[in-house]
């Protein structure tokens, strides 16, 4: 999903592998095809193992220069999609463990991340709340779920990646990824469930002025290593 300023049409056509090999060969720019593509991607799989804005955010700047740095080692034998997910899994993960979570940082971004994340294009004021007041529960109830659980919906509800690419990502088998979807649908309530259910695809999202800041982040870092 492409986000921020719009990109030349014939980028937008071009595929992840042709994108890779001419980044290879010079052409450097074409990464923020690559990110404008994966952002939120990125942050929802993330945020749904760290369950803090900043860090994923800053996790997904480790992420995109590490696999920058080693686009040469991209052979093909999975996606590139699974190879680059898979990267910001194991950023997330050695985040976690290294126990750097700030929470003071969480409850501001919190506090400036609603008004985009609850944000409606429709005028009339009562449908608005009843729409954010929804998102809202449908959010808690998916935070509150166990991270193996919570990750594998993030993954398979909300970013709609389908089920063998998320157990390539989670470097498990797909049975476990069907296991974990079913328990923890058994955990949220249902009648919630079935009420936002179509408005999954719509959480969490990472558009706008939050995608070209991480876009902007990384091209700089990028200069600055060359």
């Amino acid at each position: 999903m492409t986000s921020g300023p719009m990109l030349q049409p014939d980028l937008l056509e071009l595929s992840d592998e042709e994108a890779v090999s001419r980044i290879l060969k010079g052409e450097t720019a074409l990464f923020e095809t690559i990110m404008r593509r994966y952002n939120q991607r990125l942050y929802r799989v993330t945020r749904a193992i760290l369950r803090n804005d900043s860090e994923a955010e800053d996790v997904i700047q480790d992420a995109y220069v590490r696999a920058y740095e080693h686009l040469d080692q991209f052979a093909g034998r999975a996606a590139f999609p699974t190879w680059l997910t898979r990267i910001a899994i194991h950023e997330a993960l050695a985040r976690r463990r290294r126990g750097r979570r700030v929470e003071e940082i969480e409850a501001v971004q919190k506090k400036e991340n609603s008004i985009s994340i609850l944000a409606s294009s429709t005028p009339d004021p009562e449908a608005q709340t009843a729409q954010s007041e929804a998102r809202q529960f449908l959010e808690a109830a998916i935070e509150a779920l166990p991270e193996d659980y919570r990750t594998v919906v993030v993954m398979r509800d909300v970013e709609e990646m389908n089920v063998a690419e998320t157990a390539a990502s989670l470097e498990v088998s797909e049975g476990v990824v069907k296991t974990r979807l079913h328990r923890a649908h058994a955990m949220l309530r249902k009648e919630l469930y079935a009420r936002a259910q179509g408005r999954l695809a719509d959480l969490y999202p990472f558009l706008g002025e939050r995608c070209d800041r991480i876009v902007n982040a990384v091209l700089e870092r990028i200069r600055t290593t060359q």
